[in-house]
């Protein structure tokens, strides 16, 4: 489009050299604007680079690794769940072939931490990297607890991921109960107002709807409507100890 423009313009001033000339640079700008992802893109420097899901899995699973050897201990119910999930997501014929190139290519180097969740920062949504944490936790949990280890590595990815910490203080939550749990949820004080609490609630169950993930498999939606309850549960249990106090 631009290209026949340039060329019309440049052959407005100057004739038939200039129209050539108008073609050759119009050519040159609609490449670069193809491949940097449309005009907009270009304009605002939203030229985000997007990972294949050949790579997104990959990365995914050498995340996976870094936390079930977080403890010292490999276990069997950890590896089942991330199994289960890959399944579930990308059917058994494509997980295997994912957890084959694993074996193969990511298992025998040594996995790092940052290199892999920075990489999956430049390219992910935010939404995408905080069901990540949320499935890392649950990796973790799945042998019944989720150890001072697994969760200083989580946090350390998270990090790397770019995740804020309230968010990443709210997804800890959903997996450890204490007697605030609800609150961090929510990411408020627990001295903060009945109408600060609602705020908090649409906030949190706005940033949590699984719409938000209506991009991803069905294995992270389900993941996302986890989180959504959680928060529900969380605003329901701060209302019903107000109201007990009433």
């Amino acid at each position: 489009m631009i290209k026949w423009l340039a060329a019309i313009l440049g052959y407005m001033y100057f004739r038939f050299p200039g129209a050539i000339l108008g073609f050759i640079i119009g050519s040159l700008l609609d490449n670069y604007i193809r491949s940097s992802g449309g005009i907009f893109s270009s304009l605002f420097g939203e030229q985000k680079q997007r990972v294949s899901p050949g790579d997104f899995e990959l990365n995914l699973l050498s995340l996976c690794s870094i936390v079930i050897k977080a403890d010292g201990h490999v276990s069997q119910t950890e590896l089942d769940y991330v199994r289960s999930y890959f399944v579930q997501a990308y059917g058994k014929e494509r997980a295997n072939a994912t957890f084959r190139t694993f074996n193969e290519v990511v298992k025998s180097r040594q996995v790092s931490a940052a290199n892999v969740a920075r990489y999956l920062a430049a390219r992910t949504r935010y939404p995408t990297r905080l069901q990540i944490i949320h499935f890392l936790f649950g990796i973790a949990q799945a042998d019944g607890r989720v150890s001072d280890a697994e969760a200083d590595v989580i946090k350390d990815i998270a990090g790397y991921l770019q995740i804020g910490h309230r968010d990443f203080e709210s997804i800890k939550a959903m997996f450890f109960k204490k007697t605030d749990s609800a609150y961090t949820i929510l990411e408020i004080d627990k001295s903060a107002t009945d109408d600060e609490v609602k705020k908090a609630f649409r906030k949190m169950a706005k940033k949590y709807h699984p719409d938000k993930l209506g991009h991803m498999d069905e294995a992270y939606r389900k993941g996302a409507e986890e989180k959504f309850r959680k928060v529900q549960e969380a605003y329901d249990e701060i209302k019903k100890e107000r109201e007990g106090y009433k």
